[in-house]
């Protein structure tokens, strides 16, 4: 009787596929300036310089993920923007202290290797860490049969910045008499995409069909490194959010000291038409507030004589603008009036 052969391949997992994958990315390259001496892909772990142009480097770290817009990929079968959507969530984030990105890692995990797919994955993390003048240093791709459904995947970021110990953004900079203002996001970014997809399914929307929300759904969040380290290198700002999940209020919050209120007037939103049109699906003010951007991507917090000043250093497509003002008071934000949906 001929006795059966186990094999990792036989379980799902392909080790031929995963060293072709690695191939791949050992063509790779993402340097920075700072960074020349070392090769890091392929190896088991990685090695950066700290630029030498930072006094008292202080390293600042940051991961996420880009939650169930992988979904809206997958539906689309579009998997070249996603990768955009990961180094953003992260670089996004690091910014707010005033820290430079300076490294990125991705972790991929997937019910079978498929080479084209990832390829793409990674084309739009090698793009977003050019953005972000951040190198690719490395990560990790998990073959995990049963664990995830035919086709599935999931992706997380890691990010690595330093910031000199004098120019870290504390909440301490924010002062009374402050402005607030809103850069304007590329769209929905990276964050309630189950409430979208809950409506497209219940709506019975067919997204291969609909050119504007095919269009629209699959924006890569927009990456503010550049914009926001020229005014922290011009010493223009003194404090910033990312706004991500739970909205302005929830994230505006956690940069804003004690005694001092953020005081916002949601009349002076400029939204988008994607919300507009997520608005028309019976979603209350409040909730569309809280779980999506609605236009605005980032907060910044200036002194008013350097308001022209902060302007200079954005394209058309992404000026601030004011959408509030720093007062004194308790519970941190104060949310007035409503965005206008028309």
């Amino acid at each position: 009787m001929k006795k059966h052969k186990f094999t990792y391949e036989k379980s799902g997992v392909s080790i031929n596929a995963a060293d072709n994958f690695v191939k791949f990315l050992s063509t790779i390259s993402t340097k920075n300036k700072g960074n020349k001496k070392f090769k890091n892909i392929g190896n088991f772990s990685s090695i950066s310089n700290i630029p030498k142009n930072i006094n008292q480097p202080i390293i600042v770290a940051s991961t996420d993920g880009v939650g169930t817009k992988i979904e809206i990929a997958n539906m689309l079968k579009k998997y070249n923007t996603i990768g955009i959507d990961l180094v953003a969530m992260c670089v996004n984030d690091l910014i707010v202290q005033g820290a430079k990105p300076l490294i990125f890692l991705d972790y991929i995990s997937t019910n079978k290797i498929e080479l084209k797919k990832l390829r793409s994955i990674v084309k739009g993390i090698i793009k977003g860490c050019k953005i972000s003048d951040c190198e690719l240093v490395g990560g990790e791709t998990a073959e995990m049969p049963g664990t995830f459904e035919k086709g599935k995947f999931d992706i997380a970021g890691f990010s690595v910045g330093v910031v000199g110990k004098k120019e870290i953004l504390y909440k301490k900079k924010i002062k009374n008499g402050n402005l607030i203002l809103a850069i304007p996001s590329s769209g929905i970014h990276s964050n309630g995409y189950s409430l979208v997809r809950y409506i497209l399914n219940k709506k019975k929307i067919n997204l291969k069909k609909n050119k504007f929300l095919k269009n629209e759904l699959l924006k890569p969040t927009k990456i503010y490194v550049k914009e926001i380290l020229n005014l922290i290198n011009n010493n223009l700002i003194n404090g910033c959010a990312n706004i991500t999940g739970g909205g302005l209020k929830d994230n505006i919050k956690r940069v804003i000291p004690e005694g001092l209120v953020a005081d916002i007037d949601l009349s002076k939103v400029k939204t988008q038409k994607i919300f507009k049109w997520l608005k028309q699906n019976n979603i209350e003010d409040q909730e569309m507030v809280r779980t999506f951007n609605c236009g605005v991507g980032f907060c910044i917090i200036i002194d008013p004589k350097n308001l022209n000043k902060t302007k200079k250093f954005f394209t058309k497509d992404y000026k601030p603008y004011i959408i509030g003002k720093i007062t004194s008071g308790k519970n941190k934000v104060k949310l007035d009036k409503k965005i206008d949906w028309s």
